[in-house]
């Protein structure tokens, strides 16, 4: 009977701190839900962060798999406020130096090969009549 109650006591004390938990985060202003995606962010983080660090031998596919993870990253952490997370602060900071290079070098890609199928390809009119 003493251990069913002991049982008992130590559900009941679990469920309170779940509770307490869950208000202080809503007092924070964090949704249970934002603080789950947290934390798988936070996991994605650390992969993201090994991927930042080589970077240049990353593939075409590569990097867009890495700018889509990135993003979905940001998205939670932008959710939740820095103060839970600045001890991540260097590994974020890091991520996203990787994605703004990642995302200018493929904008100037995307640039460089808009103008080059503007770019007409006229023969000079003298070799033009050279050519008759």
């Amino acid at each position: 009977m003493r251990l069913l109650a002991l049982i008992v006591i130590l559900l009941i004390f679990i469920v309170l701190l779940i509770v307490v938990a869950i208000n202080q985060m809503q007092e924070a202003g964090i949704r249970v839900k934002d603080f789950t995606s947290f934390i798988k962010a936070n996991e994605n983080l650390d992969n993201l962060y090994k991927f930042a660090k080589r970077y240049d031998d990353m593939s075409p596919q590569e990097q867009v798999i890495y700018l889509a993870e990135a993003e979905k990253m940001f998205e939670a952490f932008d959710r939740i406020p820095e103060t839970v997370w600045e001890d991540e602060h260097d590994k974020y900071a890091k991520v996203l130096d990787t994605y703004k290079n990642i995302r200018v070098m493929r904008w100037n890609e995307e640039q460089e090969y808009k103008l080059s199928t503007k770019v007409k390809k006229s023969v000079p009119k003298e070799l033009k009549k050279e050519e008759t």
